[in-house]
């Protein structure tokens, strides 16, 4: 019962099976083993991109700072929801690796930015000219902190009113797979043709045991890409073994595979929590559930050892049995339904 994140489940047989494959013999070093120049074939097939720059990293986090830090300069801004991964989990990199940009938050339902309340706000940034920091670039999570998707004509919505200030616009996609499967979309669709000028098109999440692609829609950023990923001490010497799980993880469609296995999961789990009495704090749109049920139950289900996060931080498991706490609960690609159903039967009693 490991609902904590997708990051705590095991890497897919598959990437593993890939990684001991590339564990064989000689290959060169830093990003020109062959195995890459599958891959970067694989990726701009796969979103329809045939100019794209591809590039690999072994984090999120370095996938979207260094994605950001390419379009935004020191003095601008980077627009983003008030809980994007950017503002809440990267601990300062974006700042750090763009030399002191300025992450400016803007609210939206379900982790999604409002494009009333983006307009409003990238017109109000830069408005006392050199003595503001500057309009700089867009970020959007998809799917967001919150569990919420964007469709692709949400994206475009955004990617129409960043444009429209010259602006480019990033999308993490740490969940991207998620996002995809939930919306029937495809690759393309979501990214380069609804506006999307980077991607940070996340694996480890969703069955890798650490990678991450950058995809950069403007090939013209490439060599400025590549400077910062080496200058960031983000550029592997034994590359072949990040090339190695993103072969395995886009081969044959598992990577989307995957992902409509934890979506299906999760809304089996939700289902349940509603029909046990809890109330859902999000829609379960892709595979995130944020929910609340009575602290008796929260006992029952940590007693037996049920991993997962009260969430907000902060909340007590000392207090009246029959007070609603609220919590985050992940699946991921290998969660069962024995699993759920154990969950479900400890916390409804």
């Amino acid at each position: 019962m490991y609902f904590a994140s997708d990051n705590t489940a095991p890497a897919h047989p598959a990437v593993m099976q890939a990684l001991a494959d590339a564990n064989t013999g000689y290959a060169m070093p830093y990003g020109n083993d062959p195995i890459m120049d599958r891959v970067r074939s694989a990726i701009r097939d796969t979103f329809e991109a045939p100019e794209a720059a591809v590039y690999l990293v072994a984090t999120g986090t370095a996938a979207n700072v260094l994605s950001l830090a390419c379009y935004c300069p020191p003095w601008a801004s980077v627009f983003c929801h008030r809980i994007s991964h950017i503002e809440q989990d990267e601990c300062g990199a974006p700042e750090f690796y763009t030399g002191g940009a300025k992450l400016i938050l803007v609210e939206g339902e379900n982790g999604r930015i409002d494009p009333g309340e983006l307009e409003r706000t990238i017109r109000f940034t830069g408005r006392g000219g050199v003595h503001n920091v500057q309009r700089g670039m867009v970020s959007i999570t998809n799917s967001t902190e919150a569990g919420g998707v964007y469709t692709p004509a949400q994206v475009a919505e955004i990617a129409a009113i960043a444009h429209g200030h010259d602006l480019p616009l990033h999308m993490d996609g740490a969940r991207f797979a998620n996002a995809l499967t939930a919306t029937n979309a495809s690759p393309a669709d979501m990214t380069w043709r609804a506006g999307v000028d980077v991607l940070s098109f996340g694996g480890t999440k969703n069955g890798a045991m650490g990678v991450e692609a950058v995809v950069l829609f403007d090939p013209e950023k490439a060599w400025e890409f590549e400077l910062r990923r080496k200058r960031g001490g983000h550029l592997f010497s034994k590359h072949r073994y990040l090339s190695a799980q993103m072969e395995a993880y886009l081969a044959d469609g598992l990577w989307l595979d995957l992902a409509r296995a934890a979506n299906a999961s999760a809304r089996r789990l939700s289902q349940g929590i509603v029909k046990a009495g809890g109330t859902l704090l999000h829609p379960t749109e892709a595979n995130a559930v944020f929910a609340a049920w009575p602290r008796d139950g929260h006992r029952r289900a940590q007693n037996a050892g049920a991993a997962y996060y009260l969430w907000p931080f902060g909340q007590s498991m000392e207090g009246p049995g029959d007070e609603h706490l609220s919590a985050r609960l992940v699946c991921s690609w290998c969660t069962t339904d024995d699993d759920i159903d154990s969950f479900l039967g400890l916390i409804s009693g």
